[in-house]
């Protein structure tokens, strides 16, 4: 996503990309996912085992975004 507003705040697996959503989505951000997994897959070339996914917001919701995920990666760490 070159030349975008959008920007790369997070790379994990499913289950810790649907959490982050979740928090966006609480507080109205709307995310853009990002699975090369998913879309390899799609075009044949995919594999058995489930990829990391990426998240992106629009820029200007990146301090708040950013605000969000390092309080779930305490949480998750705790």
């Amino acid at each position: 996503m070159t030349d975008s507003n959008y920007i790369k705040v997070f790379t994990g697996d499913f289950i810790i990309v649907k959490r982050v959503l979740n928090e966006l989505e609480n507080v109205n951000i709307r995310a853009v996912i990002k699975d090369e997994t998913e879309a390899g897959r799609l075009a044949g070339f995919g594999a058995a085992v489930q990829g990391l996914q990426e998240v992106y917001v629009h820029k200007d919701e990146l301090d708040k975004t950013l605000q969000i995920i390092e309080s779930l990666n305490s949480e998750l760490q705790a």
